[in-house]
């Protein structure tokens, strides 16, 4: 029996639950660690900023005229090296006794070249004014600008002063790269992460449930006869249900038991007053014992039909029976020898030892016992008995003799209703209606056909335990 995992099963709810509470988990958790790097980085690439900004404006060495010059007093091989990402730049304000050219008097890193930053959003925080903009080459970069006043010496008016922005720009696509390439590594880890996780979740689910698997295993082993009872150790929550399941299995065999005596008591109760009415009739000769003894005789069929008939249903509540075939064919052939020892017929027994009948031995005896017995009433001097599994958990009996064999009408009515064609054979008439409804009961049938010997077959169908 091999473990499958179907869509309905608790198994599945289980894989399935897990699995999209554990991808949700991880998306989650990706893109919180994402963003808390990417603001670790965007954080330092600042301070960096803010750094250079901070040195720069500490290099800034004004002269008397307000002017600014950095000139030997802040050196950074990365704005020295053009378009290199790390840009700087002073722009001055606007005097109101000047022209709008002086504005135009703005000194760059050597990085830029003969470019300036062009800003396209800028927000101020504290004295800072943080921002983005665009470089050279389109460089996506992010800036930090100040603004500070220096005194203009050369003037005679105290306090007069000039303003410069003080700006550092660096370019973004670091951290863009290092961002992605974060992301990237995060994607990959995280689906290994949940294959591993899912596998996890899936052996988890099969272990933690392999004692429901176990117990299905049990109850098959029971239906098919292969056990009486559920044995092992169960899990304490699956014990409980075990121990249940074994008394109700003990409770179904005690009520079959009980029924079956007292169908036994009621065979015996009325087997003793209807020989003393056949021996009373055939002590009273007449038309009056005539009836009587006719009566009794169909009487003393009737019920041994329908006293069978009680037995078998109740043979089919008890859970586990199983009958080997082989030993039961060869008994009845071995009585039926001796019981048609004048006839010396042959009987032929082809069954392989392993077969196993699903059902009460007895049952299997009436059936099998009521067809050989009538093979070897008809029988001229052969009788075959051959038993074979088929698919589907079915067992085949084949019962052939070289007698007369039948018509398709009088296979019709030979069984039904006890009808009897020929009254010169000894027998009741009901025996192959027993077998019929006996074997209705297990599921299976009853067919009549032409044997190879010659005369009649009788092929009756009943569950096996493969």
């Amino acid at each position: 029996m091999t473990w499958r995992l179907r869509f309905d099963s608790l198994a599945a709810r289980l894989i399935a639950s897990a699995a999209v509470w554990t991808m949700l988990g991880l998306i989650v958790g990706g893109f919180l660690l994402s963003g808390v790097f990417s603001a670790s980085l965007q954080s330092e690439f600042d301070a960096r900023l803010k750094f250079d900004l901070d040195g720069m404006i500490a290099a800034a060495e004004p002269d008397p005229t307000g002017g600014v010059s950095l000139q030997g007093r802040f050196t950074d091989p990365r704005f020295e090296r053009i378009y290199s990402g790390w840009y700087w730049q002073i722009i001055p304000d606007v005097l109101p006794s000047k022209n709008d050219s002086d504005h135009d008097d703005v000194q760059i890193s050597r990085s830029l070249w003969d470019k300036t930053i062009h800003q396209t959003d800028k927000g101020a925080q504290g004295r800072l004014t943080w921002g983005h903009g665009t470089g050279p080459e389109n460089q996506h970069v992010r800036f930090v600008s100040r603004h500070v006043a220096f005194p203009i010496a050369a003037t005679a008016a105290p306090g007069d002063s000039r303003g410069y922005t003080f700006l550092v720009a660096g370019d973004m696509s670091e951290v863009d790269k290092e961002v992605a390439h974060f992301d990237r590594m995060l994607s990959w880890s995280f689906a290994l992460l949940a294959l591993g996780l899912i596998g996890a979740i899936f052996l988890q689910v099969r272990i933690g449930l392999q004692p429901l698997r176990k117990l299905s295993l049990r109850l098959a082993d029971i239906r098919n006869g292969k056990a009486r009872r559920l044995v092992g150790k169960f899990p304490a929550e699956i014990a409980p249900l075990a121990s249940e399941l074994n008394s109700l299995i003990g409770h179904s065999e005690e009520v079959v038991g009980r029924a079956r005596t007292h169908v036994s008591n009621l065979a015996h109760a009325l087997k003793t007053p209807l020989s003393v009415l056949t021996g009373e009739a055939s002590a009273a000769p007449g038309p009056l014992g005539e009836t009587v003894e006719r009566q009794v005789e169909t009487m003393r069929r009737h019920v041994d039909h329908y006293l069978t008939r009680a037995r078998a249903a109740g043979a089919l509540d008890v859970i586990g029976t199983r009958t080997p075939v082989k030993p039961v064919l060869d008994d009845l052939a071995r009585v039926l020898r001796r019981i048609h020892a004048e006839k010396d017929v042959i009987i032929n027994v082809d069954c392989p030892r392993a077969l196993i009948f699903r059902g009460e031995k007895q049952d299997l005896e009436e059936m099998a016992g009521n067809l050989m017995d009538n093979a070897c009433k008809w029988a001229v001097a052969r009788m075959a008995v051959s038993a074979r599994a088929e698919a589907g958990g079915r067992l085949v009996l084949a019962v052939g003799d070289d007698g007369p064999g039948l018509t398709e009408e009088e296979r019709a009515k030979v069984g039904a209703r006890g009808e009897r064609l020929d009254e010169s054979v000894p027998g009741s008439g009901l025996g192959l209606a027993i077998v019929r409804d006996i074997a209705k009961l297990y599921g299976g049938g009853l067919e009549l056909g032409d044997s190879a010997l010659g005369g009649l077959e009788a092929r009756l169908t009943l569950p096996a335990i493969e």
